[in-house]
């Protein structure tokens, strides 16, 4: 068991915070897959399938002994046990998935023993500043300032599929200010929350999925 938090900056305009509850060592081996899924039961939000494209692409590196499934993938694969009305919310309800023959037989083909859960979403939390626009005698031109904060919110639960147990936790707060000036011209300085965000929980995941000495390579 254990807490760690790692703290990442991007030009000045975004934080990210990544904090890790660890209960077990990563034990990917020759043949083991990860599938990262987006949970999407919520009614007042889905954990964006954009972020969960971006983690996968990030941590899918099989030179490095991670092989990640793509979620629509395997989604389609185990249509309709892992769409949003049937997934499961617990790791106890696996083993009654495994009772079903079409399961557990493609699981198994697959090579599944990780199955990481992303909960979160990212939103923009604040704005301030305006710009205007005219057309005039000497042309067209824009002028004034804008700034407007974003947050990124994001858990993702580790879930060992073989062991059927809860493996541990990773949490990414992300924050950043995007700024508009313009004078004629507006010119955007996005900060790109999600995009650290993302980067950040990968990263933690590697580490967090290999042993030692390969989470190094």
């Amino acid at each position: 068991m254990a807490l760690s938090a790692l703290a990442l900056t991007s030009g000045g305009c975004t934080t990210v915070v990544i904090d890790e509850y660890r209960r077990s060592t990563g034990e990917l081996a020759v043949g083991d897959s990860v599938v990262i899924l987006g949970r999407r039961h919520s009614s007042e939000y889905e954990t964006e399938p954009d972020l969960i494209n971006c983690v996968g692409d990030t941590l899918h590196n099989p030179e490095s002994g991670v092989t990640v499934i793509p979620e629509q993938q395997f989604v389609d694969a185990l249509y309709p046990w892992f769409e949003p009305r049937k997934a499961p919310m617990h790791i106890k309800s696996l083993s009654r998935l495994m009772d079903i023959p079409d399961v557990r037989s493609r699981m198994e083909q697959y090579g599944v023993k990780y199955i990481v859960w992303i909960d979160g979403s990212t939103e923009t939390t604040s704005s301030a500043g305006s710009i205007g626009c005219s057309i005039g005698t000497a042309g067209a031109g824009c002028f004034g300032f804008g700034t407007w904060d974003k947050e990124s919110d994001y858990e993702a639960s580790v879930w060992d599929f073989r062991d059927q147990e809860l493996s541990g936790k990773i949490s990414a707060d992300a924050q950043g200010t995007s700024y508009m000036p313009a004078i004629v011209v507006p010119i955007p300085l996005i900060a790109r929350v999600q995009n650290n965000a993302c980067k950040g929980m990968a990263a933690q995941l590697k580490e967090f999925l290999l042993p030692p000495q390969s989470a190094s390579r």
